[in-house]
This record gives structure tokens, sequence and C-alpha cells, in this order.
């Protein structure tokens, strides 16, 4: 009853999951969307429940890499396949499944220059979202990333922007985004969404800034949060969309046990996209909870004023990005090698 609760706010629940299983008993709470990204497929493909469709892939696939990406693109096609309905009852509003592009691109290792970076993100971005109905082609905030959203758009693709930590990387993101809109022949149907990370800025504060006051200390990402939906509902107000331009509460999912598993879940609902691993939405549906919206009441002023003056967004954005893409590009090297190790498996049963 829970997550049917939160929905009656006005709050949409993505899984944070493309487990073909777990979408399905997902969509039976109320769920009606989903999102990938490379950490979800390496753990997909490890737990060795895709063995077959991988090794009819890699009869295919010359490389490792392609067989990786081949195999995300069934398992995200799949799960595209399960929300279309949702898609097509709600005019394209909801029931998509974001396809994250390669984190390779960003990473420390990468040899590319930016303009590379750039020029690799739009020739992904359209090679994987092309014809695709109700697929979101999922970018990082990353310098290139952010570089490339106008052209993507301008193509004629739905947008997910993700690890968006910030101000300054949420208003670079949108106004790419509604530049390249303004480029299209036709403007609808036109969707964007903007993933704003939050208990990831709760361990950041708790690490950085322990000198925060109760009051504030684990309140940073929910205020953060609370704010870009403000903006993002202010900015899209008198745009001629048809369609909701929307925030994403990403990593909802709470990581200090001590703390009641939906904490981010109450503290946003109302409005919105919440994409919820697994394990919160059991969370959620166990507690039998009755959700109100929250999601545009902040805490006192004088807790606002304390994190303001306290928290670096700049420190803070740099810190959680470098993070971020390092959190994606691991476990992507460990895909390619496992699917490496399927592949000497396979010629050696041979």
């Amino acid at each position: 009853m829970s997550i049917r609760s939160l929905v009656a706010t006005g709050t949409k629940v993505w899984l944070d999951s493309i487990d073909p299983d777990l979408v399905q008993s997902n969509l039976a709470l109320g769920a009606t969307g989903a999102t990938s990204n490379p950490i979800i497929i390496t753990d997909l493909i490890n737990t060795g429940r895709f063995d077959s469709d991988i090794a009819k892939i890699l009869e295919t696939q010359p490389t490792d890499a392609g067989a990786a990406w081949a195999m995300t693109d069934k398992l995200v096609t799949q799960a595209q396949d399960a929300f279309k309905s949702v898609w097509k009852k709600t005019r394209c509003d909801d029931g998509w499944v974001s396809f994250e592009l390669d984190p390779m691109i960003d990473a420390a290792e990468s040899t590319l220059t930016h303009d590379e970076r750039v020029d690799r993100y739009i020739e992904l971005g359209k090679k994987w979202g092309h014809g695709k109905q109700n697929r979101m082609i999922k970018v990082p905030a990353t310098s290139a990333g952010l570089d490339s959203l106008e052209e993507l758009v301008a193509a004629g693709l739905s947008i997910n922007v993700t690890l968006i930590f910030t101000e300054r990387q949420y208003e670079i993101a949108r106004d790419a985004v509604w530049r390249g809109a303004q480029q299209r022949r036709v403007l609808e149907p036109f969707k964007s969404v903007y993933s704003i990370f939050i208990s990831r800025v709760d361990v950041y504060t708790a690490k950085q800034n322990p000198n925060l006051s109760a009051e504030a200390q684990g309140m940073v990402g929910i205020v953060n949060a609370k704010r870009l939906w403000k903006n993002n509902q202010a900015f899209w107000a008198d745009k001629p969309v048809q369609l909701k331009q929307e925030i994403i509460f990403a990593s909802t999912g709470t990581k200090d046990p001590a703390l009641a598993p939906d904490k981010y879940v109450e503290s946003l609902a109302g409005s919105d996209i919440q994409t919820n691993p697994p394990a919160t939405n059991e969370a959620v549906e166990r507690l039998n909870k009755k959700y109100a919206r929250t999601v545009d009441q902040l805490p006192p002023k004088e807790v606002l004023a304390e994190i303001d003056a306290k928290v670096d967004m700049n420190h803070l954005e740099h810190t959680l990005m470098d993070e971020g893409v390092k959190k994606f590009a691991d476990p992507f090297q460990k895909l390619l090698a496992a699917i490496a190790k399927k592949r000497t498996a396979l010629v050696d049963a041979r």
C-alpha cells in the first residue's frame, strides 16, 4: 500500500533497476518507469542468469565491449516493453526507461580531448536512442556530457541528465536542453528529466562538514533537491511544452542503517519522479505508511542559512562528480572482464 500512497501524492516511482523480475514485481506495486546504469548491468550479468543470452551475443560480437552494449540494449528493451502500456496511456509523459552511455568516455584513464568526448556522447546517443519510443538517453552532467545535450535534443532524443549535484550543473543542462528543443521542426513530443543525487550529498557533508548542527546535518541533500525542483518548476511554467520536464530524485536509498529506509522517499513526496533502488521500494512497501506532500516544504530559515554558509557547493560538486564517474567506470571494466572470461570459457568448450 505504501508505494500506491506515495504515487497518490503526485510522485512517479521509477525502479532503479532493469532486472526483468524486479520490473514486473515493481510494476505491479505501482512503478511506472525504470533506469539503468553500468553498475546495474554488471550486477545483473554477474548473476549468471543471462549466460545463454550472452553466449548468443558473443557469436556475432567480436569485441567484449560490443557484447556488453548488445546485452545492455537487450535488457533495456525488455524493460521498455514492460512499461510501454504506461507510456501510451500517459501519451509519452511516463513509462520511460533510461539507457546510460559509455562511462569510459569521461573516465580518468580516457585519452580523449574535450571535443572528442562531446562527439562521442553525441554519436552514441544517436546510435542507442533513435527509433526507441520510450527510451531516454542518459548523459552525465560532466563538462563533455553537458556540451553534448543541445545537439542530442535537437536530433529528437529524450534525455535524462544524470549525476547532477548542484544548481550550476542543473541550469547548464536545462538551458542546453531547451536550446536543442527549440531547434526541432516539431517540439512535441519533447521530454527531459534531470537526475538530482541526494544521499551521496549527505555522505559528503557528514565527512566534509562535521561541524554542521544536528538540524542541518543530513538535510543538505534534501534541501538542495527541493531548491532545484522549485527552480525547475519555475523555468518550465511558461514554456510551450505538453509533457512535463521533470526532476528525478535519485540516490534515494539511505546509506546509514540507523536512518529510516524511507527518509528521502518521505521527504520528497508529492511531485515529479523518484528512482528508488529495489531495496528502498521493498522497505517502503513493508512500512505500509500513508505519505503526504512534502516536496515544497523546507526547513527553518536558520537551517538554510547555516547550510549556505558552511557547505562549499563547488567543492561538493567536484568531489562527488569524480566519485560518480569512477563508480560507473570501474564496474564497466569489471563487466568487460566478466564477458572476456565468458568468451574464453565458450572457446575452451568448443
